[in-house]
């Protein structure tokens, strides 16, 4: 299996598929590059080359103690596209992933990069604070590293069954989405998924969004459970200089599943124009 080796010795697992301008896919918590597959496949079969990868303490990637903040997973995709020597690449970012590829367009620049795409993904800042009220209270997350810490198996049935796919609110999700995520989940190393909570929930990425000057679309769904759209997708947008805004309309937060092909068909249209 390829790996690319980062300055502490991590070992980031990646896949290469198909030839072209280069799309890569950075996935959400606590998941691993499994859950973009489906998308990889299509920017394949349309002629693009898909790579996508396993973030750190995920999947088949080092699980390593350190290191599990957007930081270090700006650093280490940025060692992947390096390493691979990508230009003109877009990113695309769901979840957990939309802060990891703002902060790498903050921390490394754009050079390399044609476009982003921001799915359901958790900048500006989600934690409420002083200067974000509009963000979530920390109590949310201290419930969720209590879970993981106590009975991670059992938060992730939660997710999986609840708010993740919207599937408490109607959504007609299929077992094997809900089955999928909790394998992923349970893949991922337990310091490393505990440590990711707070990389994503108190990170502030306002300043790397202004910083992003290429074109950008960001795809929300208005019934996000996970990253409400007041707090996430409206918002990035605002910062971000002439982004696109795309609203789905009773969208959950699992967008790259529940609304697949509306998804693949808004990212080919960008990746296009």
């Amino acid at each position: 299996m390829p790996f690319v080796t980062t300055a502490d010795g991590a070992e980031i697992f990646y896949r290469d598929y198909g030839n072209g301008t280069p799309v890569v896919l950075s996935h959400g918590w606590p998941l691993n590059s499994d859950a973009w597959e489906a998308t990889a496949r299509v920017l394949a079969e349309h002629g693009y080359r898909a790579v996508l990868h396993d973030r750190r303490g995920h999947g088949r990637s080092s699980q390593t103690w350190h290191g599990n903040e957007m930081d270090t997973y700006a650093d280490d995709l940025a060692t992947l596209i390096d390493g691979l020597d990508l230009r003109g690449a877009t990113l695309v970012g769901h979840s957990t992933g939309g802060g990891e590829i703002v902060r790498y367009a903050g921390r490394h620049g754009t050079g390399r990069l044609a476009k982003l795409v921001l799915v359901s993904a958790v900048p500006p800042l989600m934690l409420r604070t002083d200067d974000n009220p509009e963000g979530l209270p920390a109590s949310g997350f201290d419930d969720l590293r209590r879970g993981e810490a106590t009975n991670r198996g059992q938060l992730y049935r939660d997710l999986a069954d609840g708010p993740f796919f919207g599937h408490n609110r109607g959504q007609d999700v299929a077992q094997g989405f809900r089955d999928a995520f909790w394998a992923q989940g349970m893949a991922c190393g337990h310091r490393a998924a505990y440590e990711c909570i707070a990389a994503f929930s108190a990170t502030d990425f306002r300043p790397d969004l202004r910083r992003i000057n290429v074109p950008t679309l960001v795809v929300h769904g208005d019934d996000d459970q996970i990253v409400p759209f007041e707090v996430g997708g409206k918002r990035s947008a605002e910062l971000i200089d002439g982004a696109t805004l795309r609203v789905y309309e009773d969208g959950a937060h699992a967008l790259p599943d529940t609304a697949r092909d509306r998804l693949h068909a808004d990212l080919l249209e960008f990746l296009g124009s």
